[in-house]
Protein backbone atom coordinates (compact mmCIF):
# COMPACT_ATOMS: atom_id res chain seq x y z
CA UNK A 1 0.00 0.00 0.00
CA UNK A 2 0.80 3.45 -0.79
CA UNK A 3 1.18 5.90 1.95
CA UNK A 4 -1.90 8.21 0.93
CA UNK A 5 -3.39 4.66 0.93
CA UNK A 6 -2.50 4.11 4.44
CA UNK A 7 -2.85 7.43 5.31
CA UNK A 8 -6.36 7.46 4.17
CA UNK A 9 -7.08 3.81 5.56
CA UNK A 10 -6.62 4.46 9.21
CA UNK A 11 -7.74 7.93 8.84
CA UNK A 12 -3.77 9.23 9.82
CA UNK A 13 -1.88 12.24 8.00
CA UNK A 14 0.96 11.24 5.93
CA UNK A 15 2.89 13.38 7.85
CA UNK A 16 2.34 11.60 10.87
CA UNK A 17 3.21 8.36 8.90
CA UNK A 18 6.90 9.57 8.21
CA UNK A 19 7.12 10.92 11.63
CA UNK A 20 5.87 7.50 13.57
CA UNK A 21 8.56 5.63 11.29
CA UNK A 22 11.30 8.73 11.90
CA UNK A 23 11.10 7.93 15.39
CA UNK A 24 10.45 3.96 15.96
CA UNK A 25 7.30 3.85 16.54
CA UNK A 26 6.35 1.43 13.27
CA UNK A 27 9.47 -0.50 11.48
CA UNK A 28 11.08 1.02 8.75
CA UNK A 29 8.76 0.94 5.84
CA UNK A 30 10.11 -0.79 2.84
CA UNK A 31 10.37 1.04 -0.65
CA UNK A 32 9.42 0.41 -3.79
CA UNK A 33 11.61 1.10 -6.82
CA UNK A 34 10.90 4.57 -7.24
CA UNK A 35 11.59 5.34 -3.90
CA UNK A 36 8.39 5.69 -2.20
CA UNK A 37 6.64 3.85 0.67
CA UNK A 38 5.59 0.68 0.34
CA UNK A 39 3.47 -0.89 3.07
CA UNK A 40 3.24 -4.51 3.80
CA UNK A 41 0.45 -5.95 6.12
CA UNK A 42 2.61 -6.19 8.93
CA UNK A 43 3.50 -2.32 8.54
CA UNK A 44 -0.40 -1.78 8.56
CA UNK A 45 -0.84 -3.80 11.59
CA UNK A 46 1.56 -2.03 13.73
CA UNK A 47 0.41 1.39 12.51
CA UNK A 48 -2.95 -0.03 13.64
CA UNK A 49 -1.88 -0.92 16.98
CA UNK A 50 -0.20 2.61 17.50
CA UNK A 51 -2.99 4.18 16.60
CA UNK A 52 -5.21 2.69 18.82
CA UNK A 53 -3.09 2.94 21.62
CA UNK A 54 -2.57 6.51 20.65
CA UNK A 55 -6.37 7.30 20.94
CA UNK A 56 -6.29 5.30 24.57
CA UNK A 57 -3.97 7.74 25.48
CA UNK A 58 -0.53 6.23 25.78
CA UNK A 59 2.44 8.56 24.95
CA UNK A 60 5.05 8.70 22.27
CA UNK A 61 7.46 7.59 24.67
CA UNK A 62 5.67 4.65 26.50
CA UNK A 63 5.45 3.67 22.51
CA UNK A 64 9.01 3.70 21.91
CA UNK A 65 10.05 1.87 25.26
CA UNK A 66 7.26 -0.69 24.33
CA UNK A 67 8.28 -1.26 20.52
CA UNK A 68 11.66 -1.42 21.77
CA UNK A 69 10.80 -3.57 23.68
CA UNK A 70 9.50 -5.63 21.09
CA UNK A 71 12.47 -5.40 19.10
CA UNK A 72 15.14 -7.00 21.82
CA UNK A 73 12.87 -9.99 21.39
CA UNK A 74 10.48 -12.73 23.41
CA UNK A 75 12.78 -12.05 26.69
CA UNK A 76 10.93 -8.72 26.56
CA UNK A 77 7.53 -10.39 27.02
CA UNK A 78 7.43 -9.60 30.82
CA UNK A 79 8.06 -6.30 30.48
CA UNK A 80 5.82 -5.49 27.31
CA UNK A 81 3.17 -6.93 29.22
CA UNK A 82 3.59 -5.18 32.86
CA UNK A 83 4.36 -1.82 30.79
CA UNK A 84 0.72 -2.69 28.62
CA UNK A 85 -0.68 -3.47 32.36
CA UNK A 86 0.36 0.08 33.69
CA UNK A 87 -0.64 1.83 30.54
CA UNK A 88 -4.63 0.06 31.10
CA UNK A 89 -4.70 0.72 34.85
CA UNK A 90 -4.03 4.24 33.72
CA UNK A 91 -6.83 3.59 31.40
CA UNK A 92 -9.34 2.45 33.54
CA UNK A 93 -8.84 5.35 35.90
CA UNK A 94 -9.11 8.27 32.97
CA UNK A 95 -12.06 6.16 31.98
CA UNK A 96 -13.18 6.32 35.52
CA UNK A 97 -12.79 10.36 36.29
CA UNK A 98 -14.15 10.66 32.76
CA UNK A 99 -17.70 9.01 33.40
CA UNK A 100 -17.16 11.06 37.10
CA UNK A 101 -17.44 14.16 34.88
CA UNK A 102 -20.24 12.89 32.65
CA UNK A 103 -22.47 12.19 35.55
CA UNK A 104 -21.82 15.51 36.42
CA UNK A 105 -22.58 17.71 33.01
CA UNK A 106 -25.63 15.06 32.74
CA UNK A 107 -27.15 16.47 36.53
CA UNK A 108 -26.61 20.30 35.32
CA UNK A 109 -28.34 19.26 32.38
CA UNK A 110 -31.42 17.75 33.52
CA UNK A 111 -31.50 20.76 36.29
CA UNK A 112 -31.51 23.49 33.43
CA UNK A 113 -34.35 21.23 31.98
CA UNK A 114 -35.70 20.95 34.79
CA UNK A 115 -35.67 25.09 34.91
CA UNK A 116 -36.60 25.20 31.75
CA UNK A 117 -39.74 23.74 32.17
CA UNK A 118 -40.89 25.51 35.44
CA UNK A 119 -40.19 28.69 33.14
CA UNK A 120 -42.33 27.98 30.28
CA UNK A 121 -45.10 26.72 32.67
CA UNK A 122 -45.01 30.29 34.06
CA UNK A 123 -44.95 31.74 30.81
CA UNK A 124 -48.08 29.93 30.06
CA UNK A 125 -49.95 30.27 33.48
CA UNK A 126 -49.06 34.10 33.00
CA UNK A 127 -51.15 34.40 29.85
Amino acid sequence: MTIAEVSEKYDISQDTLRYYERIGLIPPVNRNKSGNRDYTDEDCKWVEFIKCMRNAGLSIEVLIEYVSLVEKGDETIEARKELLIEQRNHLIKKIEDMNKTLERLNYKIEVYERLLVEKEKELKNAK
